[in-house]
């Protein structure tokens, strides 16, 4: 989907002209290009958050001569999907990872006993 697509599937699922919907996502994409461009981060719970990332000035190598050069430290946008927008993509992740989530208590309660016990033993 292109932009033009989504500003017609805005348009189509509100009611709305083309025009208004097409304003209505530019003032979206530029709130958050000018939050992220001023450090902030702009969060969509259950879809994810927009933040900016520093990159820092690193040594590569040029593939052609072998050469070391200077790479400059940047600022990137970074994109982080929240646990809704994961789960809608790949539904079968998030039922591992939340079963993985509901085993990690029964684990931690096993281990408990035994580390209660080796304490004793070593005061012992």
């Amino acid at each position: 989907m292109n932009k033009t697509e989504l500003i017609a599937h805005l348009a189509a699922k509100h009611e709305l002209t083309k025009a208004e919907a097409g304003r209505i996502l530019e003032t979206l994409l530029e709130a958050v290009v000018s939050t992220v461009k001023k450090g902030g981060a702009v969060a969509i719970p259950g879809f994810g958050s927009f933040k900016q990332h520093a990159r820092a000035a690193r040594t590569g190598v040029n593939p052609s001569t072998g050469d070391k050069i200077k790479i400059a430290a940047a600022k990137l946008p970074k994109f982080t999907p929240g646990a809704g927008f994961k789960a809608a993509v790949d539904p079968k992740a998030a039922a591992r990872k939340a079963a993985k989530v509901a085993a990690a208590p029964a684990k931690a309660a096993a281990a408990k006993p035994a580390v209660k016990a080796a304490v004793k033993k070593a005061k012992k």
